[in-house]
């Protein structure tokens, strides 16, 4: 199944829908659909709508993905007032990174990184044997573990992820 995804930068809120076809938060919205046809009248209607208030999109902030389990993902061509979205591979969505093969490997690599450099940075601490071990537990699961597994309820985990994720752990 292909998933499109348009990342807008707009303020209007719509109407509600039976099915979410999009996610906001503040100025920041993701459109999804199913096919390029419908994301583009989707786009138009955020678009028209955002006009009516006064507001404008940002084209140039405004990026598009398709989602798709193929080796390469298909080309798509979706337009605000006539100016061509950019395809990306990637984008990062409230502080999680969202890539084209819908894997989130990108994402624990980064996740992963940032624990080891939070870890590094409390090191002193972390490894202070005047330090109880209690004490240093209580750091790793409020200032290590939350950057380890931020956004982690929407992952689908592979046991190859698992296990990299048990690793950092350890």
């Amino acid at each position: 199944m292909t998933i499109i995804v348009v990342i807008v930068v707009v303020v209007y809120v719509l109407p509600a829908h039976q099915n979410i076809n999009n996610l906001r938060y503040a100025d920041d919205t993701v459109l999804i659909a199913e096919n390029k046809e419908d994301l583009q009248k989707l786009l138009n209607i955020v678009e028209e709508e955002s006009r009516k208030k006064g507001l404008e999109l940002n084209s140039k902030k405004t990026e598009m993905m398709v989602i798709s389990r193929k080796q390469e993902s298909p080309k798509c061509d979706i337009f605000i007032n006539e100016v061509k979205l950019k395809q990306t591979e990637k984008f990062k969505y409230l502080g999680t990174i969202i890539s084209n093969d819908g894997k989130i490997n990108r994402e624990i690599s980064a996740r992963t990184a940032q624990a080891k450099i939070n870890f590094q940075k409390m090191e002193t601490i972390l490894t202070n044997k005047h330090i109880s071990i209690e004490m240093r537990k209580r750091a790793l699961q409020y200032y290590i573990k939350p950057v380890l597994i931020y956004g982690c309820e929407a992952w689908t985990i592979s046991k190859q992820i698992q296990n990299q994720l048990e690793s950092t752990e350890m």
